[in-house]
């Protein structure tokens, strides 16, 4: 009894659950939820009702459900049609529209009650008739240079001229992006050109100033070099003139204290000389008679083959060193010219140093000029106190030496050839030696041609001094002898 109660428990049970089991299935089974990225339209009994983001009951057979994306729909929008622009340009422009259904149930009742029952192509294909219509009409206002370059401007435009009809359609533009324009007649390629020969003239521009301000960065900077590489070559100018200044002025002293020394000596020494020319004339006063009419003649003939030896150089300079010198002038000429310009700049920092060293050598000519002005008087104080046996001696001394230079042509002479006419006069060697003889026996016409003096009464006079001469040795010999 028990065990049959105790089973009928037990299926009762299994039964009761089997129920509760079927119950909670079609509960589940009516249970309806819709996600966040969907809306789920619900239709019966009760009236139409959107479920968003939560769920519902559906109640079977008095009540149906549709489900309605929310999700954004993105399709390009190209025509295929040329579009107009407002300067009657044709061109084709393709973009990407970003679309969904609005949020409010009021949209979502009118999108579920137009496109429902609608696949997602047939839906995005009335969307895209509606959005090429109105993007023709905004292209018809613009012009291509709006539509290139200001796509955001045409965006707008779209979203706003847009925005009732797709109202209207429980939907909202949320973007509206122009991928590509483009034209069949290249509008727009050309439309370019300008701004890229600008760019491109202002780039060159940019270059040339940019080359032109390096230009002159580069000449400053090489002007600076320059005048610091002056200034310092005038620094070294400077100071090398100083140092030559120094020199000369330490060259000049040298020079004056040798030239002191020089005149003390040469003083010294004419005095010397002088002293023992006056000892030794008194004892050679009849040989200087003879030197002197020898020195005449010596003279003379210096004379007459200086006056020839003058008009051969004369001659030669003018067939060699004049034409020579002429070519030389023009190229010293054309030299200074080209160094004109650096002897300037040189000249004035060696203006210092040459003048010093021109009054240091001024100095020395003019101390060695005294010294010899005052040896020369000497000698000529010395000279004056000769008297005329002095001069005969010097004349009969120097004789013989003038003899020897008239008879010096000869002894160049190669080979003599007489020729005799058979006359009555010298011919031969007899005639050569003739000749010298007379040349000899015109040398006193010829002293006292050049001196004015006559020969015969200097000697006279030389001859009247014999006696005095002779008179002062025996006074002499007698003193001694005494």
């Amino acid at each position: 009894m028990m065990n049959a109660l105790t089973n009928d428990v037990v299926l009762y049970a299994g039964l009761a659950g089997l129920v509760l089991i079927l119950i909670l299935g079609i509960l589940a089974r009516m249970y309806r939820k819709a996600g966040p990225n969907e809306a789920l339209i619900v239709f019966g009994f009760r009236g139409p009702r959107v479920i968003k983001g939560h769920g519902t009951v559906i109640f079977p057979m008095v009540e149906n459900c549709r489900e309605l994306s929310l999700e954004l729909m993105s399709f390009d929008v190209a025509p295929q049609q040329d579009l107009y622009t407002k300067q009657g340009v044709a061109v084709t422009v393709e973009a990407v529209a970003q679309i969904k259904v609005r949020s409010d149930q009021a949209s979502i009742l009118t999108a579920a009650e137009q496109f429902l029952t609608k696949a997602p192509p047939q839906r995005e294909g009335l969307i895209r008739l509606v959005m090429e219509g109105h993007l023709r009409g905004i292209i018809g206002q613009l012009t291509v240079e709006q539509i290139v370059k200001e796509p955001e401007m045409v965006g707008d435009r779209m979203r706003s001229t847009c925005a009732d009809d797709m109202s209207k359609m429980g939907l909202e533009v949320i973007s509206f992006t122009i991928k590509e324009v483009k034209d069949k007649n290249e509008y727009i390629a050309n439309m370019g050109r300008p701004d890229v020969a600008r760019i491109k003239r202002d780039a060159d521009v940019a270059t040339v100033e940019a080359e032109r301000d390096t230009a002159i960065q580069r000449a400053n900077a090489l002007r600076e070099a320059a005048v610091a590489k002056a200034q310092a070559d005038q620094d070294r100018v400077i100071a090398e003139t100083a140092s030559q200044a120094r020199q000369a002025e330490a060259q000049r002293d040298l020079d004056i204290k040798k030239a002191q020394f020089s005149e003390q000596s040469r003083r010294q020494q004419a005095q010397a000389d002088k002293a023992y020319e006056l000892q030794t004339n008194v004892m050679q006063q009849q040989v200087m008679a003879e030197q002197v009419k020898v020195q005449q003649v010596e003279k003379e003939g210096q004379i007459k083959v200086q006056e020839a030896e003058i008009q051969r150089h004369e001659k030669e300079l003018i067939a060699t060193v004049l034409k020579g010198a002429e070519i030389e002038r023009q190229r010293i000429e054309t030299l200074a010219s080209a160094q004109r310009t650096k002897l300037t700049t040189e000249a004035d920092g060696q203006a210092v140093a040459i003048r010093a060293q021109g009054e240091a050598e001024a100095a020395v000519i003019f101390q060695k000029g005294e010294a010899e002005a005052k040896a020369m008087h000497m000698k000529a104080d010395a000279y004056q106190e000769w008297n005329q046996a002095a001069v005969v001696d010097k004349l009969l001394t120097n004789l013989a030496d003038v003899v020897r230079a008239m008879a010096e042509p000869l002894s160049k002479v190669d080979r003599i050839t007489v020729v005799s006419t058979g006359g009555d006069g010298a011919a031969g060697v007899n005639k050569v030696t003739g000749d010298m003889t007379k040349i000899a026996a015109q040398v006193p016409a010829l002293f006292e041609a050049l001196s004015g003096m006559d020969l015969r009464q200097l000697i006279g006079n030389v001859q009247a001094m014999r006696p005095k001469a002779g008179s002062n040795g025996g006074d002499s010999q007698n003193g001694a002898a005494s």
